[in-house]
C-alpha cells in the first residue's frame, strides 16, 4: 500500500479540521427542554414509551445545522462539541456546578445565562427526585458512600454506553427496513411485549424524520448559495440523506453517512460515552470495493470521505460532573474504530480501508476516533510497518491489540469462537463482541492499593482515621507474610461483596429509568425477543470491573515480603509508622523502600507473580457472582485517568510512594520511573500479570522519544517490539511519542499547542485541556529511545 503515501489532505479537510479545533464547548439545554415537555404531558405513559416519545420529538424538533463544505453531516446539537443535559439520568450534580462549569479545573464548558435561568426555573424543579441519580442516592447513597474510597461505582448519573452496535445490520436494513421488522413483530407480539415494539417504532419513525430533515436543509442551502461547487456538494448531501431515509445505503459515501447518523441518534437517546463503530474496515469494505471497481471512487476521494467522518467524531463530547471529570479527563467519548485483525476463519483481515484509516489518522491527528489496530502472529509486515509509522507521528494512535491473547480470554467468558474472532474495542480498551453484547464495561473501579492500606491499618484509613474495612489487625499484628496475605484477601472479599450488591442496584435502576428502544434495534437479540437491551435482551450480558493498581500492589508487597518478612531490614512497626506519617522524618527508610527491593516492570519473576496472584484472586472473586441480566462479572485492568484521583485517596504505601500522589498509570503499566531496564523488560513483566483473566480489557502505556522513529533502524526495532508483544500474550499496548521539553512548553504556552494530543490511559486527549496534576503525571512516565 505504498501508493497511499502520496495521498494528500485536501483544503476542504484542512478547513473543517481547523474549525473543529476552534469550536468552543457550550452546555446545551435544547434536548432537555424537549424531554421535560414530553414527560410533563405524558405522566402515565410507561417509561420506555416516554423515552421513545422524547427521543422521537427531539429527532423531529431539535435545531439542525450543516457546514456547506461538509461531506458527512449531522450532530446531536446545532453547536459542535456541546455538553448535553439529560434530566432523566441525573442533574443534581449540575444544580451545584452549572455556574462553575466554565472555571472548573478539568473539562470546562461555557454556559449561557438564559440556560442557567431555564435550568433552575423549568428543568430542575420538575426532575428533582424523579431521575436515575436522585433515585439511586435516595435508596443507596449510604452504601455507596461507605465504600467510595475503595470502590468507585460508575453509571450513576448517565445511561450505559460502552457498546458496539450491530452496524452491519443498520447498513443492511436502514431505519426503514428495521421499522418494517418492528411493525411485523408488533402484530405477532404477546401483550407484555407490545410496548417494546411500540417504542421501537416511535424511535425509528423519528430517525427517518431526522435524516429527511437534513436532506431538506441541504436542498434549501443549495438553492440559496452562489458558489456552484458548494451548492453541488449540498445537492449531493441531500441526495445521500434522502436515500438513507428511504432505504439502505448503496455507495461508500452513503454508508459512511449512514454510520454517522446511527451514532448521532444513539447519543441523542442515551448521552453516554463509548458507543463504538467497531471494525469499520470490514463492514464498509464491500461498499468501497464496489465503488472503486465501478470507477466511481478513487483512493483520494475515499480518503477525503473518511477524513470527513473522522472530523465528525470530534464534534460530540461528553459532559461529566467535576468528580467524574477527574477520573475520565479530557472528554474521552470513545468512538473506537478497530482495524486489521483476522476473519472468523483465522485469515488475515487487513484490507485497503485498513491502510486508508491509518492515513486519515496521520492527517487528522485529533483525539477521535480512538483508532485501534488488531495484530496477530500472521499480520502482514506492511501493516505493522504502517502502524509503526503512524504511531511515530505522535498522536498516540493506533493503539495495539493482540488477537492471540484476546480471543481465548473472551472465549473463557462463554463467547463463541466466531464472535470472539470478530471482537471489537469500545471506549478506551474494553473488549466486546460486535452487535450482540451489553458488556456494562466500567461498572466500577476497585482500588486494590487502598484495600492494602486498610489491611495494614486494621481497616482504618491512614489519611482520616475513619474505619472503612474489616478489623483484621495492623501490620504489627501479622507474624508472617502468609498472615498478611490472608488478611488482604479477606479485606478484598469484604469490599467485593459490598460492591456487587451496589452494582446490582444500579443496573436495576437503569432498567427502571433508562430503557433504550433505539439501541435495542441494533443489538441482537433484542428485536427478536421483544426485550430491551437494559433488561437482558442482548446475546451476551457481561459486567466489567476494573482492578486498580497492580504495579503499586506488587511493589508494596515486594517490600513487605523481602525487606520486612524476609531480610528483616525493616521492622513491621517502623514501616507502619512511616506510612502513617507519610515518611516524614523517615526519608532514608523511604529510599530503602524505593530502591532496595525490586519493582514490577523490570522482569523480576517473583515480583511480577505477586501482582499476578492478586489479580487472579480478584478475578476469582468476581466469578462468584452473576449480574441482574444473567451474565458474568469479569475483570478489567485499565484506569482511564482514575490513577490520579484514586491516588489522592491513598496514604503513603510500603513501596515508598507518598500519600495522595498518583498511582501507576494505565492498568498494567509499571509505576512511573521504576522501570529501569527498557521496554522489553516491561513487556516480560506485563506478560506475567494475568492478562488472560482480564477479558474486559487491559491497558499498557509506554513512552518513546520521537527521534527513535526517525531512522530505519529505530522503526525496525519498534516493529520487532510489536511482534514480541504479540508472542508474549499481552492484550494491549499504546504509545506516547513526544519530548518532555515540548510538554513543558505546552504547559507554559497552551495557545501555541492547541492541537497537541497525548495518550492518557486508553484514549487520546488534548494535552492543554488536562488538569496540571495529570499533565505532570504524563511527563513523569518513563521514556524509551534515548
Amino acid at each position: 500500500m505504498k501508493q497511499l503515501l502520496d495521498l494528500n489532505m485536501t483544503e476542504r479537510i484542512k478547513a473543517l479540521r481547523e474549525r473543529a479545533l476552534a469550536s468552543p464547548r457550550y452546555l446545551s439545554l435544547e434536548q432537555a427542554r424537549i424531554i421535560t415537555r414530553v414527560y410533563r404531558k405524558s405522566p402515565d405513559l410507561p417509561v420506555n414509551l416516554k423515552r421513545a416519545r422524547a427521543l422521537a420529538c427531539a429527532l423531529e424538533e431539535m435545531p439542525i445545522a450543516i457546514d456547506p463544505e461538509e461531506l458527512i453531516v449531522g450532530n446531536r446539537t446545532p453547536d459542535g462539541r456541546a455538553g448535553v443535559v439529560f434530566p432523566e439520568a441525573g442533574i443534581s450534580w449540575l444544580e451545584e456546578e452549572i455556574e462553575t462549569l466554565p472555571t472548573r479545573p478539568q473539562d470546562t464548558f461555557e454556559v449561557r445565562e438564559q440556560d442557567i435561568h431555564d435550568f433552575r426555573t423549568a428543568i430542575l424543579p420538575y426532575w428533582r427526585g424523579k431521575n436515575l441519580e436522585d433515585d439511586i442516592y435516595a435508596q443507596y447513597g449510604a452504601e455507596i458512600k461507605a465504600i467510595e474510597k475503595v470502590v468507585k461505582i460508575n453509571q450513576k448519573d448517565h445511561a450505559q454506553g460502552h457498546i458496539c452496535p450491530h452496524v452491519a445490520s443498520w447498513l443492511r436494513h436502514g431505519p426503514t427496513g428495521l421499522l418494517q421488522q418492528a411493525r411485523e413483530k408488533q402484530t405477532q407480539a404477546s401483550a407484555e411485549k407490545v410496548e417494546f415494539y411500540q417504542g421501537v417504532c416511535l424511535v425509528l419513525e423519528g430517525a427517518i424524520c431526522f435524516i429527511k430533515r437534513y436532506a431538506d436543509l441541504a436542498d434549501q442551502l443549495a438553492q440559496s448559495g452562489t458558489d456552484e461547487a458548494i451548492s453541488g456538494n449540498l445537492r449531493k448531501v441531500a441526495d445521500v440523506c434522502r436515500q438513507l431515509a428511504e432505504g439502505p445505503p448503496a455507495s461508500f459515501r452513503e454508508a459512511l453517512q449512514s454510520v454517522w447518523f446511527l451514532f448521532v441518534i444513539l447519543h441523542m437517546e442515551s448521552n453516554a460515552s463509548s458507543f463504538s463503530p467497531g471494525r469499520m474496515d470490514q463492514y464498509l469494505y464491500p461498499y468501497y470495493e464496489r465503488d472503486v471497481r465501478d470507477g466511481g471512487l478513487t483512493e483520494q476521494a475515499a480518503l477525503e470521505l473518511i477524513e470527513s467522518i473522522w472530523i465528525k467524531f470530534n464534534q460530540i463530547v461528553y459532559m461529566r460532573n467535576a468528580h467524574s471529570a477527574r477520573f475520565f479527563a479530557g472528554f474521552p467519548i470513545g468512538f473506537n474504530v478497530a482495524i486489521g485483525g483476522q476473519t472468523d476463519r483465522g485469515a488475515d483481515a487487513t484490507n485497503s480501508l485498513s491502510y486508508l484509516f491509518l492515513k486519515a489518522q496521520e492527517h487528522i491527528g485529533l483525539p477521535q476516533p480512538n483508532l485501534s489496530a488488531r495484530l496477530h502472529k500472521n499480520s502482514p509486515d506492511d501493516f505493522v510497518d504502517a502502524c509503526t509509522r503512524v504511531i511515530g507521528l505522535g498522536s498516540g494512535m493506533p493503539q495495539i491489540f493482540n488477537d492471540e491473547s484476546i480471543v481465548p480470554a473472551l472465549e473463557s467468558q462463554g463467547i463463541s469462537h466466531r464472535d470472539a474472532m470478530n471482537y471489537a474495542v469500545v471506549g478506551c480498551v474494553e473488549l466486546t463482541t460486535q452487535g450482540n453484547n451489553l458488556g456494562w464495561s466500567d461498572a466500577a473501579m476497585f482500588n486494590l492499593v487502598k484495600a492494602l492500606e486498610l489491611t495494614l491499618n486494621n481497616g482504618r484509613c491512614m489519611l482520616t482515621g475513619q474505619r472503612m474495612g474489616l478489623e483484621t489487625g495492623d501490620l504489627s499484628d501479622y507474624d508472617s507474610y502468609v498472615d498478611l496475605e490472608e488478611a488482604y484477601g479477606r479485606q478484598i472479599q469484604f469490599f467485593v461483596d459490598k460492591m456487587i450488591k451496589v452494582c446490582e442496584w444500579i443496573e436495576a435502576m437503569h432498567q427502571k429509568h433508562l430503557p433504550s428502544p433505539f439501541l435495542s434495534t441494533v443489538v441482537d437479540d433484542c428485536m427478536a425477543r421483544g426485550l430491551d437491551v437494559t433488561a437482558g435482551g442482548a446475546v451476551y450480558n457481561l459486567s466489567g470491573i476494573q482492578a486498580i493498581q497492580v504495579a503499586n500492589v506488587a511493589d508494596s508487597l515486594a517490600v513487605l515480603k523481602q525487606l520486612v518478612y524476609g531480610e528483616r531490614r525493616l521492622s513491621r512497626e517502623e514501616l507502619l509508622a512511616a506510612c502513617r506519617n507519610n515518611f516524614q522524618g523517615e526519608e532514608t527508610l523511604q529510599q530503602v523502600c524505593l530502591h532496595q527491593a525490586p519493582k514490577y516492570g523490570n522482569d523480576v519473576v517473583w515480583v511480577d507473580e505477586l501482582g499476578a496472584r492478586w489479580l487472579t484472586f480478584f478475578a476469582d472473586q468476581l466469578q462468584r457472582f452473576t449480574n441482574v441480566r444473567g451474565g458474568p462479572y469479569h475483570m478489567g485492568l485499565y484506569t482511564v485517568s482514575a490513577h490520579v484521583p484514586m491516588g489522592k485517596n491513598v496514604a503513603a504505601t510500603p513501596d515508598g510512594r507518598l500519600a495522595e500522589s498518583p498511582l501507576a498509570d494505565g492498568g498494567m503499566s509499571p509505576m512511573y520511573g521504576r522501570d529501569c531496564l527498557g521496554p522489553t523488560a516491561v513487556l516480560r513483566s506485563v506478560a506475567r500479570a494475568a492478562s488472560h483473566r482480564a477479558s474486559n480489557g487491559t491497558l499498557l502505556n509506554m513512552k518513546f522519544l520521537p527521534v527513535f522513529f526517525k531512522t530505519r533502524q529505530g522503526r525496525k526495532q519498534f516493529l520487532a517490539l510489536l511482534k514480541a508483544f504479540v508472542r508474549m500474550g499481552i492484550h494491549h499496548v499504546q504509545f506516547n511519542v513526544l519530548r518532555r521539553e515540548d510538554l513543558l512548553d505546552a504547559q507554559r504556552n497552551p495557545d501555541a499547542y492547541r492541537g497537541l494530543t497525548v495518550r492518557v490511559a486508553g484514549y487520546t486527549a488534548y494535552f492543554t485541556e488536562l488538569a496540571e496534576d495529570l499533565q505532570d503525571e504524563i511527563m513523569a512516565r518513563t521514556t524509551f529511545g534515548d
